[in-house]
């Protein structure tokens, strides 16, 4: 058994021409019984605007290992919350479920983990009339599944951040600052 102490990924898949439906997750995976578990725990109460739930399939359905969902902004309406509890969570717990059906997760330790997934929605999303759904669940299954393994995997490494170092920019940084 792999001692699956503290694990963190991250990744973005972008959406469809005309969307809003980025998707970023940052996971942490980690034992119950290590900080990971701890900070499940603290997270089990709830902030105003920064809901947390289970990332469940469907109702009656909480995906294993149990993962929390955090909202990584102020969610400021119902319409936010209805694609957090809904297009998004379901878009999380299958992809969780999918990583434990291909052997990302091991099986066997999936009552000793739990994962939190620090989720974004663009605040578009809600209000945009043309919101592609299958477009949300897409990006964020995909971006999921791709953060799981990632943290799974430990990349990148640390040699390829140092190999790239002068040849990756983030895509949101225009300044001539390195």
């Amino acid at each position: 058994m792999t001692d699956i102490f503290f694990r963190t990924g991250e990744a973005t898949v972008f959406a469809a021409e005309g969307q809003f439906t980025d998707a970023m997750p940052e996971i942490l995976i980690g034992s119950v019984r290590g900080p990971a578990g701890q900070a499940f725990a603290n997270m089990m109460g709830q902030t105003a605007g920064h809901t947390r739930m289970f990332a469940v399939r469907d109702c009656n359905q909480m995906v294993r290992p149990a993962t929390m969902m955090v909202s990584k902004v102020t969610m400021k309406s119902s319409a936010y919350v209805d694609l957090f509890g809904g297009i998004v969570q379901a878009a999380t717990a299958d992809a969780v479920l999918d990583c434990v059906i291909d052997g990302t997760l091991p099986r066997d330790q999936v009552d000793d983990l739990c994962i939190l997934a620090m989720i974004w929605i663009d605040p578009r999303c809600p209000t945009d009339p043309n919101l592609d759904k299958k477009d949300l669940y897409r990006t964020n299954y995909e971006a999921t599944k791709i953060a799981i393994s990632r943290a799974m995997k430990n990349e990148p490494t640390i040699d390829e951040l140092i190999a790239n170092r002068q040849s990756v920019q983030h895509c949101m940084n225009d300044s001539d600052a390195e």
